[in-house]
């Protein structure tokens, strides 16, 4: 179900985030702002230090629900392509775990659409975040309680 087509790209990868061509993907004549959020292995975690990542995935319900949000996205604000781009596996420090990408006619748009499009796919895709830390301990992160619906 992951989809590449005019409009929108949705995958989950076990290869890096390729970030050129997500910008080009977004590129429209129609376009007056796009906007791209990227998430990246920090290596500092409240004081401890990361080594890397690891994300796993329950794949079809993940991409299923990557296309939901976009629906929403789409029904709200004037999108004309977006790409969510998430990375699976080890990433190590500073590398890209997650591409979000929206191209609009303004930028307002492309804004809100894209930090809606991040903050529910942390909250709502099965998708889970190990973090290894140096000296050896692991934790898994989940995310939050459901957030209320987009605002324009």
């Amino acid at each position: 179900m992951a989809e590449n087509s005019n409009q929108r790209w949705i995958n989950l990868l076990q290869e890096p985030v390729d970030i050129t061509s997500a910008y080009r993907f977004l590129q429209t004549p129609a376009a007056g702002g796009i906007s791209i959020f990227v998430g990246t292995t920090r290596q500092w975690t409240d004081g401890q230090e990361t080594i890397s990542l690891a994300y796993e995935s329950y794949e079809p319900m993940a991409l299923k629900e990557m296309h939901r949000l976009v629906d929403l996205a789409e029904n709200h604000w004037p999108v004309h392509r977006t790409c969510l781009l998430h990375r699976l596996g080890k990433v190590p420090i500073a590398e890209a775990s997650v591409l979000i990408g929206v191209a609009t006619p303004h930028r307002p748009e492309a804004f809100k659409a894209s930090r809606f499009l991040i903050d529910q796919l942390k909250i709502q895709v099965p998708i889970w975040k190990r973090e290894l830390f140096s000296d050896g301990q692991e934790i898994w992160i989940q995310g939050a309680n459901l957030p209320d619906p987009p605002n324009s």
